[in-house]
């Protein structure tokens, strides 16, 4: 089992930057693929961004060129920083692991999700 812990989530204007970090703990050896979800109320989550162990990374098309994901694989940290933030980047955005090389609707482990709200 592996259990993850978002932070950063908060309250920014349009335009501003926030850094989401999530700490990955239990069975940290076999984790793969890292990511972030989001999702707004009343629609499903949706991948955001993910970055395989090798440091490989995916980025949904609208946060291409303002999101930045990394991660650490020594300290078991996977970060989203968001820049150019917009309103309707407003979400709870949840961190994910995944033991296998999957990108896509259902990894295995989620956190418990961080708000994200961004005030226009």
């Amino acid at each position: 089992q592996v259990q993850l812990v978002e932070s950063g989530g908060g309250l920014v204007q349009d335009g501003g930057s926030l850094m989401l970090s999530c700490v990955a703990s239990g069975s940290i050896s076999g984790i793969y693929v890292m990511g972030w979800y989001r999702q707004v109320s009343g629609r499903q989550r949706e991948l955001v961004a993910a970055i395989s162990r090798q440091g490989n990374t995916y980025y949904v098309a609208d946060v291409k060129g303002r999101f930045t994901i990394s991660r650490d694989n020594n300290k078991s940290t996977v970060s989203l920083q968001m820049n150019y933030l917009k309103p309707e980047d407003t979400a709870v955005y949840y961190c994910t692991a995944d033991t296998r090389n999957y990108v896509g609707a259902n990894p295995q482990y989620w956190g418990q999700g961080t708000q994200v709200t961004v005030s226009s």
